[in-house]
């Protein structure tokens, strides 16, 4: 009896002490190329019954060895993608919608996968209302999976499906970029491919610090939307550690205004944008953001642009914008 005991003590302690999911390669089924058939409920929370169907295209590509991933939608005239982003500590994916037409993200919807299905959440204004919004990957195969969006009007009591797609793989490999878009903005294209990337980092900002930290690597820039919009991938290690970062660089075509969306390969989560414009070769992006409990400005610029270099700049400001403090230098050099 003592060593059945034993046994059954073991057994509990190993249970106890297993090790949660590492979701991190959740998404790696949806990398690649698919068909997409879509349903759509016209007026939804509103007793509608009429749905419309349309064919579309996806395509899925990896970001930091599938640890975040970007899909692009296309149904029609719409464009649109979902950026995914793993966070390693929470263990939860949060997903953010932008399309072509507005140029600007979503807030993130919230979750992870549990038994091959993975279900996501936030809380959203519909006509006027609060709604929570769930979206969910179910039916998951090498070679297709089943998409379903719906909404709650009740706290979550009732829900309304009103997005339904069934896709299927056309290709392992993602779709091949393009800069083919004819109504695209072209600022950004001299950042398109891949640049030698040296990083200088002040550390402690707004501190009166002087100590800055060296960082050397690559980065590479691709096309998304047909150039409509760009990606930006981030990977640089110095004697400090190591830096991967994604910027979602998007075109409001209406505001005339670039919203540039930076995510650190540390925590995985989008920050705020920063927004402006370019003009005489010179582009400026400016939000309002917290740094260490205060409010701050914070600048971006890109500047000395060439076909092969140029240079970008982040300063922070605790006055208002009296003074800067530079706090981050990229230099870009072109691979040949």
């Amino acid at each position: 009896m003592k060593a059945l005991a034993i046994t059954a003590l073991l057994l509990a302690s190993t249970v106890l002490t297993a090790a949660p999911h590492d979701g991190q390669h959740d998404f790696d089924f949806a990398i690649g190329t698919w068909k997409s058939h879509i349903r759509r409920l016209e007026n939804p929370l509103s007793s509608s019954k009429t749905w419309t169907e349309a064919d579309g295209a996806v395509s899925n590509r990896k970001i930091w060895n599938g640890r975040a991933n970007m899909e692009e939608i296309r149904v029609g005239a719409i464009q649109g993608l979902t950026l995914r982003l793993y966070d390693p500590h929470s263990r939860q994916w949060s997903l953010i919608w932008a399309n072509a037409k507005q140029g600007a993200v979503t807030q993130p919807e919230y979750g992870e996968f549990k038994d091959g299905r993975g279900v996501f959440y936030d809380q959203e204004s519909f006509d006027g209302k609060t709604i929570l919004v769930r979206q969910s990957y179910s039916a998951i195969t090498k070679h297709s999976y089943h998409f379903e969006q719906a909404f709650s009007a009740d706290r979550g009591r009732t829900w309304e499906a009103n997005w339904a797609a069934d896709l299927e793989r056309v290709d392992d490999e993602p779709a091949a970029e393009s800069v083919s878009a004819a109504d695209r903005n072209k600022d950004f294209d001299f950042n398109f491919g891949r640049w030698k990337t040296h990083v200088s980092r002040l550390k402690d900002p707004l501190t009166g610090s002087n100590t800055w930290l060296e960082y050397d690597g690559t980065s590479d820039v691709a096309p998304v939307w047909d150039g409509r919009a760009s990606l930006f991938e981030l990977n640089v290690s110095g004697p400090a550690g190591h830096i991967e970062g994604a910027g979602l660089r998007l075109y409001n075509a209406e505001a005339h205004e670039w919203s540039l969306n930076w995510a650190n390969g540390r925590d995985n989560l989008l920050g705020v944008p920063t927004v402006g414009v370019f003009k005489d070769g010179r582009g400026e992006f400016t939000d309002q953001e917290m740094f260490d409990g205060r409010a701050i400005l914070v600048r971006n610029t890109f500047m000395n642009v060439t076909a092969d270099g140029a240079r970008f700049e982040q300063a922070f400001s605790g006055d208002g914008g009296v003074t800067w403090e530079t706090n981050w230098i990229m230099t870009f050099a072109r691979e040949k």
